[in-house]
């Protein structure tokens, strides 16, 4: 991750050192984890500590005057902080972020933009897909409770019906279908972040062929064959 560095001396008001407040402020979201980061205040061979504070849409309408320090980085040494915990409902948040040295405080630089976690960028989740027996089996990444999945697999044969299935959670083998030696299957998934209801794109298409002694052999794309790369990426060949 790259910061933009704010290389800023203190500045001189009525003969007393003032420190600059931080800059940059930003929120990076993906899959419902949300990371606050700001430009570092510079003062050479000091260190900086950094306060943290949010308003939830309550208090900026009812409360103006009322600012939350955030649960785990107030204070905080790093020019980033972890806000996920504090963001619990989807609603706009404000944030705000100080600098401290000894006596000295900057002033509170705020976040542009209010930010609502229902912006949150949802990836695909990555897949395994394995057998057990003669059952396909699906393992998915484990995002947390506020996750579910969606899962559709079909036979790859001409007017083959596509399955859908619910996986409530990730990190557990889950059965898809009893396989015939001599088939090929195809997998795909989505991510489903319940709380504020909405689906990521589906995965890349992951396909497998069993073969007549029951092994699995993951099936190639002539695209996917140019490009140098698997379709089955994340299969176990046996």
């Amino acid at each position: 991750m790259w910061f933009f560095y704010a290389s800023i001396p203190c500045l001189l008001i009525d003969g007393a050192a003032v420190l600059p407040a931080p800059q940059n402020l930003s929120v990076q979201s993906t899959n419902m984890k949300h990371l606050l980061t700001w430009s570092p205040v510079i003062v050479p061979g000091e260190v900086i500590d950094y306060s943290v504070e949010y308003q939830g849409e309550y208090e900026s309408l009812y409360m103006s005057h009322i600012w939350i320090p955030s649960s785990w980085c107030s204070p905080t040494e790093d020019p980033e902080c972890d806000i996920t915990d504090d963001i619990t409902a989807t609603v706009p948040y404000n944030l705000r972020v100080r600098a401290t040295l000894g006596s000295q405080t900057s002033a509170w630089s705020a976040l542009k933009h209010p930010f609502n976690r229902n912006s949150t960028i949802l990836t695909p989740p990555r897949m395994e897909v394995t057998k057990n027996g003669f059952h396909l089996v699906i393992e998915l990444e484990d995002l947390g409770p506020q996750f579910e999945f969606l899962v559709a697999y079909w036979r790859r044969e001409p007017g083959a019906k596509e399955h859908v299935k619910t996986v409530r959670s990730g990190g557990i083998p889950v059965h898809l279908e009893t396989t015939e030696p001599g088939a090929a299957y195809c997998v795909k998934a989505q991510t489903f972040a319940k709380a504020i209801g909405r689906h990521s794109a589906f995965s890349q298409v992951e396909c497998v062929k069993v073969q007549e002694n029951n092994q699995f052999t993951p099936e190639v794309s002539q695209l996917q064959k140019r490009r140098g790369g698997s379709l089955c990426h994340g299969c176990a060949v046996f």
